[in-house]
């Protein structure tokens, strides 16, 4: 299928979808974000895709919601057409691992997209904001929530309500992004992390993502539970038998796609 407002690309075992508004410095309007939900629904039934990147220009990973389409809408319009959920929630609710591959801006729904991905690798020139309090409203597609699950209440709550921008420097040191990477190598490393994902086991990867995310949700002792019956569970799957094997037999284990 082709799109107006990405660029779909399968590279070997890995999507790409690099969003393409670079006159809007790629903001998140309702056909972008449409058509990046469906990409990522084919991805998700794309047997050959282990793993997927999101990325954006130079310039902007996205740069926000698009204002231009949010001016005009009122109370009953957004809540009755339940505004910024279709769509957005198909980043985080993706089983395959997803991977933000910031530069540039990534700002009020740039920066809820990225924090929806499993991890974020960023730019050195990546800057992270939540700056809506400057138009008068807030995040809304769960900036606030996560960004203080990932860098704790104070700097969220200064972020949320001054609007200010966090370089890259500091989102690491926070633990908002997992590794820096020279911009011009951004691209090429964050397709080279998926690809290291993508041949691992599959019913592994989806697991991990499962557990992980988890912890955010439960009490650590649930959280451990849970964790132990779905490790418990691997034993059931052909990729345990075979990744074992290989490594009592000193090889490379090879996991099935599915």
């Amino acid at each position: 299928m082709s799109y107006e407002t990405i660029i779909v690309e399968i590279r070997d075992n890995v999507g790409l979808i690099t969003f393409n508004r670079p006159d809007a410095l790629n903001a998140l309007s309702i056909a972008l974000v449409g058509e990046l939900a469906d990409a990522l629904r084919a991805m998700e039934k794309n047997s050959d895709v282990g793993a997927i990147v999101l990325t954006g220009s130079e310039k902007a990973f996205a740069a926000g919601a698009d204002i231009k389409e949010m001016q005009s809408k009122s109370w009953p319009d957004t809540y009755v057409d339940d505004f910024i959920t279709d769509g957005w929630e198909q980043v985080a609710a993706c089983r395959k691992p997803v991977i933000a591959a910031v530069a540039g801006f990534a700002l009020g729904g740039g920066c809820e997209i990225a924090m929806m991905c499993d991890f974020i690798l960023a730019a050195d020139t990546a800057q992270f904001g939540q700056p809506e309090i400057k138009i008068g409203v807030w995040p809304g597609a769960g900036g606030s929530q996560r960004l203080t699950r990932l860098v704790g209440k104070s700097k969220s709550m200064e972020m949320c309500l001054t609007g200010r921008m966090m370089g890259a420097e500091e989102a690491e040191r926070v633990g908002l992004v997992s590794r820096i990477i020279p911009a011009a190598e951004l691209v090429e490393e964050a397709v080279s992390t998926a690809q290291k994902i993508a041949v691992m086991s599959r019913p592994a990867t989806m697991m991990v993502k499962d557990v992980v995310n988890r912890a955010y949700e439960t009490t650590l002792a649930e959280g451990v539970r849970y964790e132990r019956r779905m490790f418990q569970a691997s034993f059931g799957t052909p990729d345990q038998r075979e990744g074992m094997a290989a490594f009592v037999e000193k090889r490379k284990p090879v996991f099935g796609k599915s």
